[in-house]
């Protein structure tokens, strides 16, 4: 029994591996576009749009009726249709295809997160258990979007900017997601104890979904991951180009110096995993908005300190405010995994699905208003100033935690206080 569900969530998290390359290559094509078709920052930032709108959109179809429809089997249909469509990319590379691939990757992404988050709450049992492998999950998605920067890096050509060869990179991404098709396909998954969800009507499911949002603590939620995506997706989709056009490095050290941003936020992550079994998240959380204003502040005049005339050619000469400004994702990357188990253990599973599409609807939200805001206050005010205006959303992040505490711990104390109850009748 342990080995089966082993094999089922090294299955589940190469399928959030694959998403995270696919969708967080967003960054690298942005600056790639710019060069190779000459569209402008703010024209080129219209792909995280097409990306994170479509998950939107995709979010409140699919918590509707992903029970009914079966958890592995949607997983692998959102899979195999993105297999085909990245053989295709290099046969027509064009801006138009770029924007179909995200908008494709939106969709089929919607229905791969809310189908694992759902699983994960069939897998675990306690708030710690869930906080841990949720941590454990968004740390193996930032591994992947580690991978992709490197592996696009491979294929950019520095000498050329007009050169299409970086549309090689998606034969052997269409590999890897083949990969996850196939560990999906031969992993065991029982979705009996889901069934009761499955049963509900799926106009109903989307009413229930909705209805969530009345809860405070719902509402509380879905600010602070608003903030925090929006944060999270503006610094991470333009990093390639504030180390390109801000630090004066290389378009391929570019992408592949952003890793240390993915890295970061992924030794965070792990880090988070364990530390929130011993202490509270909220005191975790608190100190992780500390460090991040802090470090804000303290790397960015660093940038601005930066001589552009300096010829860069590699990881050894690259300035200093290229490998401290990344270091922020180590303080960030605890806040998403664990505010999305607060609000998941303090609701019962049947309103998982329906939350996690509220999750996914708002975490895209977030991402598409992060990068377009920040593509263009980097025309507006430059590069630095740009993501000083990050300490905005964390000041708001900072006030959401307060009462999204509040309402949690008034809820488990509410639960404590019924079961009580039900035991003395």
């Amino acid at each position: 029994m342990h080995q089966r569900k082993t094999t089922l969530i090294v299955s589940l998290f190469l399928n959030y591996f694959v998403f995270a390359i696919l969708l967080n290559s967003v960054g690298s094509v942005i600056l790639q576009v710019q060069a190779t078709f000459s569209v402008s920052a703010s024209d080129a930032s219209i792909l995280e749009a097409y990306k994170d709108l479509s998950i939107a959109i995709a979010s409140f179809l699919v918590a509707a009726f992903i029970a009914r429809a079966g958890y592995k089997r949607s997983m692998l249909v959102a899979l195999f249709a993105v297999f085909l469509f990245l053989l295709l990319m290099p046969q027509f590379p064009s801006m138009w295809m770029n924007k179909a691939l995200f908008a494709l990757v939106g969709v089929s992404f919607a229905v791969v997160k809310v189908s694992i988050f759902s699983t994960i709450g069939l897998l675990t049992t306690g708030r710690r258990e869930h906080a841990s492998m949720m941590s454990f999950l968004e740390a193996f998605f930032m591994v992947g979007v580690l991978s992709g920067y490197f592996l696009f890096s491979a294929f950019v050509d520095d000498s050329d900017s007009l050169s299409l060869a970086w549309y090689n990179v998606y034969y052997p991404i269409s590999g890897i997601v083949l990969l996850a098709f196939l560990a999906l396909l031969i992993a065991p998954l029982d979705e009996k104890s889901g069934k009761k969800q499955a049963d509900i009507p799926a106009l109903r499911s989307f009413v229930d979904m909705l209805a969530l949002c009345k809860q405070p603590v719902v509402l509380v939620f879905v600010i602070s991951v608003f903030l925090y995506v929006l944060i999270e997706q503006g610094i991470m989709s333009w990093l390639p180009t504030f180390n390109n056009s801000v630090l004066g490095l290389p378009a391929s050290l570019s992408i592949q110096m952003t890793s240390i941003l993915a890295a970061s936020i992924a030794i965070g992550r792990l880090i988070a995993g364990y530390v929130v079994r011993k202490i509270g998240w909220y005191f975790l959380l608190c100190v992780c908005l500390g460090l991040s204003g802090l470090l804000v502040l303290s790397a960015l005049p660093l940038a601005d300190a930066v001589a552009v005339t300096n010829v860069v050619t590699g990881w050894s000469d690259a300035p200093l405010a290229a490998f401290v400004f990344p270091l922020i994702g180590l303080c960030l990357s605890p806040i998403y995994p664990i505010i999305n188990s607060v609000v998941l253990s303090a609701l019962p599973q049947t309103q998982h699905a329906p939350m996690t599409g509220l999750i996914v609807v708002f975490s895209a939200l977030g991402g598409t208003l992060g990068s377009l805001i920040t593509g263009t206050l980097f025309e507006v005010l430059g590069g630095s100033r740009a993501f000083y205006c990050s300490l905005v959303p964390l000041v708001g992040i900072f006030a959401a935690l307060y009462f999204l505490k509040q309402f949690s711990d008034r809820q488990a104390q509410n639960a404590l206080t019924n079961q009580g109850e039900v035991q003395s009748v």
